[in-house]
């Protein structure tokens, strides 16, 4: 990495951090949980633990839900995904919480000069208030959810377009992550990756053997500095 100049900050190699949201940013679980458990109780439903539900995360809530239900019930997933928007909608923030350190990180990149991101599956009409409940925005540049576009992840649509509202190259941007859908995002588009241990699907990425994998937000720091990257 080129020395700075004296009194300047270095400007790391990565300069743009794209996360996830739920299972990455934000702990989204328990209000996941209770959305869908809500659904399947007005159907007169048997709840459903918070392991398995958790498990069906990461594609939307279409997809939650119809897991949820299972494939016998399909005539149910129309009205189940409405109950279930309509109720998420009213509980976003009951129990999410940024994951600990996840704020400092966000403050510390900022420092550095590296942008920061948002590339999630969840509808961004759902993702924007959360992030800006819990005051989040502010550190970010720019969102892109499920929604957003005609495709998702693990298509790098999302990923690209990010990178273009930044003006930051993928070769010079970190895709942050807790499933291997992330991971496959980050290839198809030419982003580096990087894993976190704390997610709701980390199972897969350490099936995956993706590295590399981070204990605390904290850590990314340093392989954001340590990692090569194009020139500017």
């Amino acid at each position: 990495m080129t020395s700075a100049r004296a009194g300047r900050t270095p400007v790391p190699a990565i300069r743009h951090v794209v996360f996830d949201l739920d299972g990455t940013l934000v702990d989204t679980a328990a209000d996941l949980v209770a959305a869908t458990n809500h659904v399947l109780g007005g159907f007169a439903l048997p709840e459903v633990d918070a392991t398995t539900l958790l498990g069906y995360v990461g594609d939307g809530a279409r997809t939650l839900v119809g897991k949820a239900l299972g494939p016998a019930r399909g005539e149910l997933l129309d009205e189940g995904v409405n109950r279930f928007l309509d109720y998420y909608r009213a509980h976003l923030l009951d129990a999410s919480r940024p994951y600990p350190g996840m704020e400092s990180l966000l403050r510390d990149l900022h420092a550095l000069g590296v942008r920061a991101s948002v590339l999630t599956n969840k509808a961004e009409a759902l993702s924007r208030p959360i992030l800006d409940g819990l005051g989040l925005m502010r550190w970010l540049d720019s969102l892109v959810g499920g929604d957003s576009l005609p495709t998702r992840k693990p298509d790098p649509a999302g990923l690209l377009a990010l990178c273009e509202r930044t003006g930051i190259r993928p070769s010079q941007t970190i895709v942050v992550g807790d499933s291997t859908i992330d991971l496959r995002t980050a290839q198809a588009g030419g982003a580096a990756f990087c894993g976190v241990a704390w997610g709701l699907a980390v199972d897969g990425l350490r099936a995956a053997a993706a590295e590399p994998m981070i204990a605390h937000p904290a850590d990314l720091l340093a392989i954001v500095q340590r990692m090569p990257g194009s020139a500017a």
